[in-house]
């Protein structure tokens, strides 16, 4: 390490930086490994603006369920999770829709609706069975010191210094880890606001979910576990703002003409919340002895719900690396660039199929030059007309390209010996 300090130090060999749903899970995921890991999350998990565990809902692929219950969490979760039998995609005020069914394609479901808060319940009753976990929460990182053999992380409120022999930076878009590791990242604006609030409708939600594409951008409406409906408007930055300042009567009047009657009348609408949508994307997810995983390597929009799914493959992916090089080489070194360079070659290929899925699908909606619309409404109605396209699509659920990680199999990593 550089630079003397005379300060007793706390020495792990993982350091993760971020204690949100993805930074969690892969201290969960590393339990089989041995290794000594340290936590650091700067909110409590039960505070009221805790951003990783709000009443903001998350799709969950089928990989992600298998991640779950390999990790010991799905059967808190699974009471929660309203399963996506069916999904309706249209292109608004146009002919061009599409349609998928799960039983078409011998699954269950597409994925499954829950809201952060209780996917954060669940991860964090998990870690607290972890006595070797070294939880520095609330804590927020300070200083990050790279060094050639470890980094040293100063953490506040003061407590020892930790020395890590790998850093994974899961502290989102917005990465103090990726900044100080200087590894840099391409931000494009949307100019887009997600507005998100849960509703009641006449017809109670059952198993659909609808993806309706907009000039302003898409609008979700998601079914949840109790009947009621997630919704994520998104609109322009202007727009958002005068939908957030409405009465919830002229809000639920203003949602029922921007969706349709198609699930009845919108009849009561809880808090609602706004996001702003940005696209951030590390160019490279490794720097000597730190790792990107989650919104730190890359913040989709929201569009086909992949972002956390993406992330917790990262997560996983991590994880099997270091436990698959531990079983034959107990004394590894697990921030070495052998290690950190296996890790960025198996998430390549997913993590630049989603990014441009995502990235493509909002511009492609957002194309308003004469003849774009009715190439995309054709396009809509023969990807609903091929049985092998929707099939390719169902696929999406576990992973875009690559080495399925083992976790999202539902396979237990190896343990060390």
């Amino acid at each position: 390490m550089s630079g003397a300090t005379t300060t007793p130090e706390t020495v792990v060999d993982v350091a993760i930086v971020g204690g949100g749903l993805v930074g969690a899970s892969l201290a969960l995921a590393l339990e089989p490994t041995g290794l000594r890991v340290a936590l650091i999350e700067g909110v409590a998990p039960d505070a009221a603006v805790q951003p990783s565990f709000d009443d903001r809902t998350t799709a969950l692929g089928n990989g992600t369920r298998r991640v779950f219950e390999a990790l010991g969490v799905w059967s808190a979760i699974a009471p929660a999770a309203a399963p996506i039998r069916h999904i309706h995609v249209s292109d608004a005020g146009r002919y061009g829709f599409a349609r998928l069914e799960a039983a078409e394609h011998g699954i269950e479901a597409f994925g499954y609706v829950v809201t952060n808060r209780v996917l954060g319940a669940a991860l964090q009753q998990r870690l607290a069975s972890l006595p070797a976990l070294e939880l520095r929460r609330p804590a927020r990182c300070t200083a990050v010191t790279l060094g050639s053999d470890a980094v040293r992380l100063e953490t506040m409120p003061a407590a020892p210094p930790l020395q890590a022999r790998l850093v994974v930076a899961a502290d989102g878009a917005n990465s103090l880890v990726r900044s100080a590791a200087g590894l840099p990242a391409d931000v494009e604006d949307y100019q887009q606001v997600a507005v998100v609030a849960h509703v009641a409708a006449a017809r109670a939600a059952a198993g659909i979910a609808y993806e309706r594409f907009t000039p302003d951008g898409p609008f979700a409406v998601l079914p949840l576990h109790d009947g009621h409906y997630g919704v994520v408007w998104t609109l322009a930055p202007q727009a958002a703002e005068q939908v957030m300042a409405m009465p919830d009567a002229k809000y639920l009047a203003a949602l029922q003409q921007a969706f349709g009657w198609r699930i009845g009348r919108f009849e009561r609408v809880g808090q609602r919340s706004a996001y702003p949508l940005k696209l951030t994307r590390a160019s490279v997810v490794t720097a000597p002895r730190v790792a990107l995983i989650g919104n730190a390597a890359q913040a989709l929009h929201p569009v086909a719900g992949q972002g956390f799914n993406l992330g917790l493959r990262d997560a996983a992916t991590l994880a099997e690396v270091l436990a698959e090089r531990l079983r034959a080489q107990p004394e590894l070194d697990v921030g070495s660039d052998a290690v950190l360079a296996e890790f960025a070659a198996r998430r390549a290929s997913d993590r630049d199929g989603v990014t441009k899925l995502t990235d493509g699908l909002v511009k492609l909606f957002g194309d308003s030059r004469p003849g774009v619309p009715l190439l995309r409404d054709l396009g809509l109605l023969l990807f609903d007309l091929s049985p092998t396209a929707k099939q390719a699509m169902s696929r999406l659920s576990w992973g875009f390209a690559g080495k399925t990680p083992r976790l999202a199999r539902g396979l237990a990593l190896p343990a060390r010996t």
